[in-house]
C-alpha cells in the first residue's frame, strides 16, 4: 500500500511515522509514505516561497488554499505512480488510486472502510486542508470522496490523515507481525491485565478477574465477548 498526502506541513508526520509499528511497516516495505507540499508547486518570488492561500471569494473569515498548486501536486502523485507500474515487477498491472478530500459532511471513516481500502486499492491519496479549506474546484479536476474521521473540526487534515494511514496499514498483512492482533476480528474485552495478579496501592488490593486465572478458554472468550 501507498499512502500519497498534500500537506502544508510534510514534517508534522515525521514523529509518528517514525515510530513503532507504522515505522517497522516502512522499514518492511509493507507501506510507502510520499508527501508533497503544494507550496513546492506554487510560484516563487524572489526565491522567496510561494504564497499558495488567498481571501475567499463572497467574503468571510481566514484564508483558502489556492487549487492550482494542489492540482499540480495531485499531478505530480499520478505521475509517481505511475512511473511506479511501469517498473518490470508491476509491468502489465493497472493501479487502483482512490482519492480522499478531508471534510466534516464526508462520508463517515470506519475500521469497515480501512478493510475494504485495504484490499481494494494500490494507492491512497490524501489532500489534508489547512485555513478556511482548499478551493473546491479541485474536486472538479480529480474524482475525490470527501471523508470525515469524526463529528469535529480540526485546524488541519494531517492528523486525519495520520488516522487513515495507521487504520489501513494495520489491515495489511504483516504490519502487526501476528494477524490476530486485530482486536476487531476477535472478541477483544476492552478491559485488559497483566502481571501481577494482585496489586496493593493506599492500603486497598485491587486483583484480575479470577476468569481470566481459571485456564478455562472457553469461559475467558465468553467473558471478553460480554465485556
Amino acid at each position: 500500500m501507498h499512502f500519497h498526502v498534500i500537506t502544508l506541513f510534510p514534517n508534522s508526520f515525521d514523529s509518528y511515522l517514525g515510530e513503532s509499528i507504522l515505522k517497522r511497516a516502512i522499514e518492511d516495505k509493507k507501506i510507502q509514505v510520499h508527501l508533497y507540499n503544494p507550496r513546492d508547486y506554487g510560484e516563487k518570488k524572489n526565491g522567496l516561497e510561494a504564497r499558495i492561500d488567498r481571501k475567499p471569494y463572497g467574503g468571510g473569515p481566514g484564508m483558502v488554499i489556492q487549487a492550482l498548486p494542489v492540482v499540480l501536486a495531485l499531478e505530480d502523485a499520478h505521475k509517481k505512480i505511475e512511473k511506479r507500474f511501469k517498473t518490470k515487477k508491476l509491468l502489465g498491472k493497472k493501479p487502483k488510486i482512490k482519492i480522499l478530500f478531508f471534510s466534516p459532511s464526508g462520508t463517515q471513516f470506519t475500521t469497515e472502510y480501512a478493510k475494504v481500502a485495504a484490499k481494494k486499492y494500490t494507492d491512497i491519496v490524501m489532500i489534508s486542508g489547512r485555513y478556511e479549506g482548499i478551493d473546491a474546484r479541485v474536486k472538479k479536476i480529480f474524482k475525490c470522496e470527501d471523508i470525515s474521521v469524526g463529528p469535529f473540526v480540526l485546524t488541519g487534515g494531517e492528523l486525519p490523515a495520520m488516522i487513515i494511514m495507521d487504520c489501513v496499514a494495520r489491515q495489511i498483512e504483516g504490519v502487526l507481525g501476528d494477524i490476530n492482533s486485530l482486536e476487531e476480528s476477535r472478541a477483544a474485552s476492552a478491559d485488559v491485565y497483566t502481571r501481577p495478579e494482585v496489586f496493593e496501592y493506599k492500603k486497598k488490593k485491587y486483583s484480575v478477574p479470577k476468569v481470566l486465572l481459571s485456564g478455562n478458554h472457553g469461559e475467558v472468550e465468553k467473558w471478553r465477548a460480554q465485556q
